[in-house]
């Protein structure tokens, strides 16, 4: 589940890659896909609460939710979109992928969670697979703009979700994934909303290239909703700090999915980084394999 709802949300560059080519800017396109979200996510809402059997949410599970809606996918994203302006694609993806080290330090800080020997081996494994992909884009990375504060803003993106990972991997155990998951997004999506209106958000969204419209759709149902849902599921099952190691299969996957949609050439860093990063993964589903069979 973690697996395949990094490669659905990691299918997100590649569609947006595509709706750049109609001349939109990348605010409306965050618009797009949210608010074509957004109806999902309060039907399933209305359901969660409509169910007989529901644990009650107390004033602080509410203030949790809103707190994690907006850091998890508005303040994260917005930083990232933010911090692309001033660092190339390469720089921004090597910065963004410390977040499960940061996944697993403030677990380990705010929850208590020991640190195993199979968590670090497998952060330094993907690690090393996701700088030897990314290699040669970092060595020729071209200086775009403020590059100290583009760090500042992509380790910010990084944090943000890190935070979102550990805090929903505590409140999902007693409310569910699936409530969790349309809480959680019914506030991201209202943020996105939010941002564009105060912003000055004017009625050109409603003009675009019809194109536009079917790849926002498209991120909202494959890159947004789905992935959304497998992803808090598998923190239910497997823990945040684990969920965010197997999250590293994020940039490999748009290397692979960029080649295949985009056609974009693969070179030799790329392949031999792909096999470490999902050798770090498998030595994470190999180890909750072998407790699973244990007595």
């Amino acid at each position: 589940m973690a697996a395949l709802g990094v490669i659905m949300f990691s299918a997100k560059a590649v569609l947006v890659k595509l709706a750049y080519a109609y001349q939109v800017d990348s605010v409306s396109l965050l618009l797009l896909r949210m608010s074509f979200a957004l109806p999902v996510y309060i039907i399933i809402a209305f359901v969660e609460v409509s169910k007989s059997k529901r644990t009650r949410l107390k004033a602080r599970d509410y203030y949790a939710l809103i707190a994690l809606g907006f850091m998890g996918y508005y303040l994260a994203s917005y930083l990232d979109f933010e911090g692309l302006k001033h660092l190339s694609a390469g720089m921004e993806r090597l910065i963004l992928f410390v977040y499960p080290t940061l996944v697993v330090i403030i677990s380990s800080l705010a929850l208590k969670k020991k640190i195993s020997k199979q968590q670090l081996g497998a952060i330094l494994i993907t690690y090393v697979g996701v700088f030897v992909a990314f290699y040669k884009y970092a060595s020729l990375a071209e200086v775009q703009g403020n590059i100290p504060l583009g760090v500042i803003l992509i380790f910010g993106s990084a944090l943000s979700y890190a935070i979102y990972l550990v805090g929903s991997g505590d409140l999902i155990p007693r409310i569910g994934s699936v409530r969790f998951t349309a809480y959680a997004m019914i506030v991201s999506c209202t943020s996105v909303i939010i941002h564009y209106l105060i912003k000055g958000g004017d009625a050109e969204v409603f003009h675009l290239h019809p194109q536009v419209y079917l790849l926002g759709a498209a991120m909202a149902i494959f890159s947004t909703i789905i992935p959304s849902f497998l992803l808090s599921e598998a923190i239910k099952r497997i823990g945040a700090s684990n969920v965010a190691i197997i999250g590293s299969l994020g940039p490999v996957s748009t290397i692979i999915l960029a080649a295949i949609f985009l056609g974009e050439k693969v070179s030799l860093y790329q392949i031999i980084g792909t096999c470490i990063v999902i050798s770090g993964i498998l030595l994470i589903m190999l180890s909750k394999s072998d407790k699973t069979r244990k007595p």
